[in-house]
């Protein structure tokens, strides 16, 4: 399931950069409407995979009941820590996409 929260946070990282002012508090310029398009479908193909990969390892009851709360954590993290850490929340986003996708297919291969 963290390979799933870890997705779901990227995924998030994403939507948020996607809006104009975060982007530019972050990353330091404005971002063009093509890549603020990107980030926003990316955001949600990210999360929807998260869904789809949480469903498959639990099943439809527990998947969901399990998919929300970690995506709850994860939006705990960004609401809270975005105002004191964004520097440290955008690495750990960077992180969570690379180990995120690699951790469900570890966990995936080993069952």
């Amino acid at each position: 399931m963290l390979g799933i929260a870890l997705i779901g946070f990227a995924g998030f990282a994403s939507l948020c950069l996607a809006m104009e002012k975060h982007f530019n508090d972050l990353i330091g310029r404005k971002p063009s409407l093509g890549l603020r398009r990107l980030l926003r479908g990316g955001g949600w193909l990210l999360l929807l995979l998260s869904l789809v990969l949480a469903v498959q390892l639990r099943g439809w009851a527990m998947g969901l009941v399990e998919w929300s709360a970690v995506l709850m954590a994860g939006v705990t993290l960004w609401v809270f820590g975005l105002p004191y850490l964004p520097r440290l929340l955008l690495r750990l986003a960077l992180l969570s996409a690379v180990l995120g996708p690699l951790l469900v297919t570890l966990a995936r291969v080993s069952a």
